[in-house]
């Protein structure tokens, strides 16, 4: 039996005269790889960013684990085991490969320069670099790498604090087809390993491929909520798409 792990509840916020997000409620369940799609100015990434702590609900709750955590701020939902990307890939540019890696481990308050760096954590960060196809590039300023590679590199990075939740917000944006392919066997293999994950996305081949349910969002609210074959036969989204 599936049981939530993030529960959206009556989330509510407004910028200015701007209703971005009208009373939303939804459920991530525990194991599923959930989809968030809607036209641009449908409150995907303002969900996003609330549900991780980087800005606050004008009315509602965020829950992980039937826990309000609205008030946390984003260090303490991190340690809560909430992990997150952001639309534009955020690394530290002039630091190596490696040390963003260590840079974002829940040890970080020691000095990534410091020898006592332990082993373990080392040895975690270059693992899953080669499983992101980046070991090799270990040593190499985190600015030199590709836009494709930095997206790679951060979404890495936010693994190594092992999160029972991940919030992808665009992966796929501005990357080409090849690191997709990564990051969408990457996606896969961590629902595998027991991380329920939430995708924010405009590809609709990745999301339709990868994720169970898919939620449709229009004015700020879930207007539908089905699997990829009930999400492309639907007149409800077509109509909702069409109409942006």
């Amino acid at each position: 039996m599936t049981r939530p792990l993030l529960e959206l509840a009556g989330l509510t916020k407004r910028f200015g005269g701007v209703c971005a997000v009208d009373d939303c409620s939804l459920v991530v369940t525990e194991g599923s790889i959930t989809g968030l799609i809607g036209p641009n100015g449908s409150g995907k990434s303002t969900l996003i960013n609330m549900a991780s702590g980087y800005i606050a609900p004008d009315a509602g709750h965020v829950l992980l684990k039937e826990r309000r955590v609205n008030r946390l701020g984003p260090a303490q939902i991190y340690r809560a085991g909430v992990s997150r990307t952001f639309q534009r890939s955020r690394v530290f540019p002039e630091m190596t490969v490696r040390q963003n890696m260590l840079v974002a481990s829940p040890l970080r308050r020691r000095s990534i320069f410091r020898l006592g760096v332990s082993t373990e954590t080392s040895q975690r960060g270059m693992e899953l670099l080669d499983r992101f196809l980046l070991s090799g590039l270990a040593d190499v300023p985190a600015g030199e790498l590709s836009y494709g590679q930095q997206k790679l590199l951060e979404f890495a990075s936010v693994l190594m604090g092992q999160p029972k939740l991940l919030l992808l917000d665009e992966p796929t944006a501005g990357v080409n087809a090849t690191l997709i392919e990564v990051m969408a066997d990457r996606i896969a293999a961590l629902r595998e390993s027991g991380v329920t994950i939430a995708v924010v996305e405009h590809n609709m081949e990745f999301i339709m491929r990868l994720c169970d349910p898919i939620i449709v969002l229009d004015q700020g609210r879930p207007i539908f909520q089905g699997t990829a074959h009930e999400t492309q036969s639907s007149a409800l989204v077509l109509d909702a798409y069409l109409g942006a």
